[in-house]
């Protein structure tokens, strides 16, 4: 118990540090094509729908993000809100916004109801027919 006090108050302290905040790192992994880890930190891209990794598309969307962004340097506007052990935001890979290149090759959808439709003209046709979009979205 005494070795898990020092990393929760590390985490407890990180957490309002991180808050509406810009967190600049490398990405390290790339857990599917909405969710990455940036200097250690889970980000959750804002406004992206994308497949499950547990589907061929996901795994698909996955390998397309991964190429594009594993061991490269993203900034991220993270928003303050958390969603499970991740923070939300907008990560941009020299200037470009990663959640709009996804949407527009193909491997995400626009999720409206947290873009505000920013994606939404991104969006192909071909991805509109081959990934369900949440019902949360």
């Amino acid at each position: 118990m005494l070795k898990i006090l020092p990393a929760l108050l590390v985490a407890l302290l990180a957490a309002p540090a991180l808050a509406d905040r810009v967190l600049e790192g490398r990405v390290t992994v790339v857990r599917d094509v909405d969710t990455i880890v940036v200097a250690g930190t889970p980000v959750r891209l804002n406004g992206l729908d994308g497949p499950e990794t547990s589907t061929r598309v996901g795994r698909e969307a996955r390998a397309f993000m991964t190429r594009l962004v594993r061991g490269e340097t993203v900034t991220c506007q993270l928003n303050g809100e958390r969603t499970h052990d991740r923070w939300v935001g907008v990560c941009y890979l020299d200037g470009q916004d990663i959640g709009a290149i996804a949407v527009a090759n193909g491997h995400a959808l626009d999720c409206r109801r947290y873009s505000g439709g920013r994606y939404r003209d991104l969006e192909t046709t071909a991805a509109r027919s081959r990934i369900g979009r949440a019902p949360y979205c």
